[in-house]
């Protein structure tokens, strides 16, 4: 048994395309604690996600997490889902089908997007193989993660290459690392606000919370936490907002070590008890709305501050399927692979010349 997977068909003189593949966390298949069990237990799993030794984590994660968390976040899925299925999902099949639409409108018919999933389905192995049905020789990667951390962004170029090492006539293959700071990302994230506060008024207090990770990682070299105060740093001088008018926190802390601080709760009655009436919170780590920003922030979150004291608590959507993120996908896309496409593609008489030589070479067709 070969260890390389069938390629698909191949036809000689067939037109070659760029693909672009969106990637983002994933999901459990239903709100149920069989499926979210069977999700948690991919997830946990990866050691970029817990670095525990594995002997040590086996035990934990199968003798405790997985037989006490699947039921309760199974009821926190349940929440937030929809009669489509899971929001991030959604979210991010949608992204991918607004994207290629768009290159189609610029006249770019030979890029073909899809979406993955790190955890779950459709997983990124099965998104490649898919692309490279398409005649994708060359595919750009696009972990949806705008702030680079070791336990997301790398996790999808290990998923990556464990699918090359499958593969027998790879692609070439270029991966995206962040876009923290890229101009028409902070621009999106400014406009959602802006739009917004149009609508609502300025609050008081704006919050921008990002995804946590262990502390350790920081003090490791993982690059999240200055990624993640670069983003608000940039999008509070978009926005003109002087530095006591916003506060960066850390969301979703896991287990009992310390993660990257302030948490986003404690701050949120802290500000409460300190008498502020109104807060915004935002959560730019995320480009689309899920457990964690519909869950945890906007009703969570909500709760926390108005128990405590606060008047009014706002929760600033993702930018999911705004037009204006499009356009940021778009952009950054193209500046990856703008040299692929600058290639003059074979013209039709090429393709069938192309086709007849490897014919009279007895290639088959």
């Amino acid at each position: 048994m070969s260890r390389f997977l069938a390629e698909p068909e191949y036809k000689h003189g067939s037109m070659q395309r760029v693909g672009i593949l969106l990637v983002n966390l994933g999901s459990p298949e239903a709100p149920t604690p069989k499926a979210v069990r069977k999700y948690l237990a991919e997830f946990l799993w990866d050691p970029r996600v817990v670095e525990v030794p594995r002997p040590l984590w086996w035990l934990i994660l199968n003798g405790i997490i997985l037989t006490t968390r699947p039921a309760k976040s199974a009821a926190k899925y349940a929440k937030v889902w929809t009669k489509y299925g899971s929001p991030l999902r959604i979210h991010t099949e949608n992204q991918a089908k607004m994207l290629a639409g768009y290159f189609m409108q610029d006249g770019a018919k030979d890029v073909v997007v899809e979406y993955a999933m790190r955890y779950g389905e459709p997983s990124v192995e099965n998104a490649l193989l898919k692309l490279k049905a398409k005649q994708c020789n060359r595919i750009l990667v696009v972990p949806l993660y705008p702030q680079y951390a070791a336990s997301t962004t790398a996790s999808v170029f290990d998923a990556v290459a464990q699918a090359m090492l499958k593969i027998r006539n790879l692609p070439e293959i270029r991966l995206m690392r962040s876009f923290c700071d890229h101009p028409a990302y902070i621009e999106a994230q400014a406009l959602q606000l802006i739009d917004h506060w149009k609508r609502e008024g300025i609050p008081d207090k704006l919050v921008m919370s990002f995804h946590g990770v262990p502390r350790a990682s920081l003090d490791k070299g993982d690059p999240y936490f200055c990624e993640c105060h670069k983003t608000a740093r940039l999008l509070a001088e978009y926005l003109s907002l002087k530095p006591e008018q916003y506060v960066v926190t850390f969301q979703s802390r896991f287990g009992r070590a310390e993660w990257l601080q302030p948490y986003t709760e404690p701050t949120l009655r802290e500000l409460a008890k300190k008498g502020v009436g109104t807060v915004d919170v935002v959560c730019p780590g995320f480009v689309s709305d899920c457990l964690e920003t519909l869950e945890e922030i906007s009703l969570e979150g909500k709760e926390a501050f108005l128990s405590s004291g606060g008047k009014f608590f706002r929760y600033v959507p993702c930018l999911n399927e705004r037009h204006e993120f499009i356009v940021v996908l778009r952009t950054i896309a193209r500046e990856h692979i703008s040299d692929w496409l600058s290639k003059t593609p074979p013209t039709q008489d090429e393709c069938v010349a192309s086709a007849m030589r490897a014919a009279r070479l007895g290639a088959k067709q």
